[in-house]
């Protein structure tokens, strides 16, 4: 379909950091279609920094979520006045890749000539209207896949369906140093590591000796998380082993207790095992949380961002997954991606409705039930999954194991 006419396009992605790094090659066939045209994001604040340094992206606009607690009033001004300063840009195309109410009025506000979305099934009568273009992804496949079929079916493709996600170099040597620290120095036959050198290098390379497992145990979502002492238990085991082991979490005060709690239940470990356990929880920003999974060998986590931010980086993943379906929110393996010939076209990488799969390098730990995956916040509204539970240290032990060994 011929979009005559576009020089400035907005991409619009209103949700939390997985789902606005999962939009990456919607950008891209964006840029390999219209490579003249200027391409804005706009985020929700807090999860800009997934595509800051993107070369695919020429802006990235914020919407301060802040704004829904203003009285109605105050709401309603702001609100007015951001939508007048986004039409005063002058797009011409946007693409909503979120799929909600206020989207879809930013979207039309925006007096841009061509509205590509999501068919609504929910939401405000009439609100198809405000669209000019509608797709209708089908619910069974990666929402890497979702995204891109708002665009590629009018024809707007890519065959390079990676998720890129931009490290600095501040960020790398953030990482060196605190690994450095925490290890003896590289024997003299080994040249010593130099500015710049460290990408793409991990744990167990260039002199750094250690294997190193980053773990980050934690969701904003809790029902998505394991039992605190099985978590404790597998990292206690991965020091037994010589591990290093970096545990990350969010700066979130609700994350970083349980991030603690599951610390403190290998205290004897921790203790004999001090330079091997390395406590970065919520001591991190985003960017060097992607240069933690970067320099590991192996990222070992539940269904959050920093999965994705690791499978981003090229880190081999081993997540569990409890409520979610796998068949959209599993890790997505860029080298996998690369190799298919006609990209747009993948087959969902994530088959099965549930239970062990693999997407190149990453794997997915989830139970087989029928009630999943349910997408609930635990059973019954509980904010506790059975199916989480009910996974073993030993058979996740066993997995690690074995990825370890691909990885050395």
């Amino acid at each position: 379909m011929n979009f005559d006419g576009t020089k400035k396009i907005l991409v619009i992605k209103l949700r939390h950091v997985g789902d606005v790094l999962l939009t990456v090659p919607v950008f891209r066939a964006l840029r390999e279609n219209f490579r003249e045209a200027h391409i804005s994001a706009l985020v929700n604040s807090g999860t800009e920094e997934v595509l800051k340094g993107n070369p695919l992206i020429d802006e990235i606009l914020l919407f301060e979520r802040s704004i829904k607690g203003l009285s109605p009033l105050k709401r309603y001004l702001s609100e007015a006045g951001f939508l007048r300063r986004l039409r005063d840009k002058g797009f011409d195309m946007t693409v909503d890749l979120t799929g909600g109410d206020r989207p879809a009025v930013i979207s039309f506000a925006s007096g841009a000539r061509y509205r590509l979305g999501w068919r609504p099934k929910k939401g405000f009568i009439g609100k198809k209207r405000l669209y000019t273009h509608l797709s209708s992804p089908e619910g069974r496949r990666h929402m890497v896949l979702q995204n891109l079929d708002v665009v590629s079916q009018y024809g707007i493709h890519t065959e390079n369906l990676s998720v890129d996600f931009h490290i600095p170099e501040e960020a790398r040597m953030f990482v060196k140093k605190i690994l450095e620290e925490n290890n003896p120095p590289p024997p003299l036959s080994i040249p010593p590591l130099v500015r710049g050198d460290t990408e793409g290098l991990k744990g167990g390379e260039a002199g750094l000796r250690d294997t190193v497992v980053h773990i980050h145990p934690t969701s904003r979502w809790l029902f998505k998380c394991w039992k605190d002492e099985y978590m404790a238990e597998v990292i206690g085991r991965l020091l037994d082993q010589g591990v290093k082991v970096v545990v990350t979490s969010s700066p979130d005060p609700k994350e970083i207790n349980k991030a603690k709690r599951i610390l403190s239940f290998i205290p004897s470990r921790i203790t004999h095992h001090a330079s091997r356990l390395i406590d970065l929880c919520g001591k991190t920003t985003i960017k060097q949380l992607g240069a933690v999974s970067e320099a590991a060998d192996l990222f070992f986590g539940v269904d959050s961002a920093p999965m994705h931010i690791a499978a981003a980086v090229g880190t081999p993943v081993v997540a569990l997954f409890g409520p979610s379906g796998a068949y959209s929110w599993g890790p997505w393996d860029n080298e996998s991606s690369r190799l298919t010939a006609h990209g747009s076209q993948i087959e969902n990488p994530y088959a099965q409705r549930n239970g062990i799969q693999r997407f190149g390098i990453h794997t997915v730990i989830q139970r087989d039930w029928d009630c999943i995956p349910c997408g609930s916040d635990g059973c019954g509204g509980s904010k506790m999954s059975r199916c989480l539970e009910d996974i073993t240290v030993d058979e996740v032990k066993n997995i690690l194991t074995e990825k370890l060994k691909e990885a050395r």
